[in-house]
């Protein structure tokens, strides 16, 4: 399904692969402008800036470091200055996950998580917001994660700062709403992407096993999600956590 979003700029970061990927294209084929971040892996962001301009979108790709404040600058300033003020702003950038008991965990391995997951969200809001005050309109989309609710062991790094990037969601809405300006967390259950192909086959044939709807999820699922939450049709959604996995949890 398509969502008006012409003439609307949209940055998401760790856009170029992924589910990042997937949301720049639902984005682009709703009429957005979309500035696709990406960090290390520049053959993957052209490829994917091309698909979207092939396929009649806008796009364009932006290098930088989402945790680095300096960094955050240079993307914002090069969108703005590409495609104009940022309307649409979607944290979905991610570590790679680590898997450690409690007795293994480093302070380290907790701030390496909430740097991307509160720190990044920070500093791009930092960014944006005094255009999207001006104008009373905007969207910030954070992507979370289903763990938060099945609290997966030896995952606690991961769990914790997903959970402080609900809590800060749901405080910016309140803060937000009087510039019309709406935040909410997309929560994507296990979906398969460059990230989990090395994951056992068995595990995944489990997890589908045990959704409700018995099979694992589409990227292109959280893409829509977050085109839909981008658009008119839900501008009277804010602080809530829309979870997309299936009915794999029910809260």
């Amino acid at each position: 399904m398509n969502y008006d979003l012409n003439d609307k700029v949209a940055l998401v970061t760790g856009g170029s692969r992924g589910l990042g990927a997937a949301i720049s294209t639902a984005l682009a084929t709703s009429g957005a402008k979309v500035a696709i971040n990406y960090h290390n892996r520049t053959g993957e962001a052209k490829s994917l800036r091309d698909e979207i301009l092939g396929q009649g979108g806008i796009a364009e790709i932006f290098q930088g470091d989402v945790t680095d404040e300096k960094s955050i600058g240079e993307i914002c300033d090069a969108v703005v200055s590409k495609f104009g003020p940022i309307d649409i702003l979607v944290v979905n950038a991610t570590l790679v996950h680590i898997h450690k008991p409690i007795e293994e965990l480093e302070w380290r391995d907790m701030l390496d998580h909430l740097e991307f997951f509160v720190k990044s969200p920070l500093l791009l809001a930092k960014q944006v917001l005094p255009a999207m005050k001006k104008r009373k309109f905007g969207r910030i989309i954070n992507i979370g994660s289903e763990v938060f609710d099945t609290a997966i062991p030896r995952f606690s790094s991961y769990v914790s700062a997903k959970g402080a990037q609900l809590g800060l969601t749901r405080s910016w809405a309140s803060e937000l709403g009087e510039y019309q300006i709406t935040v909410n967390l997309v929560a994507p259950g296990w979906i398969p992407t460059e990230m989990h192909n090395n994951d056992p086959e068995e595990m995944k044939l489990e997890y589908a096993e045990n959704v409700p709807l018995k099979r694992m999820g589409d990227p292109m699922d959280i893409g829509e999600m977050v085109a839909f939450l981008a658009s008119d049709a839900a501008k009277f959604i804010t602080g809530q956590r829309i979870t997309v996995n299936g009915g794999n949890t029910m809260v």
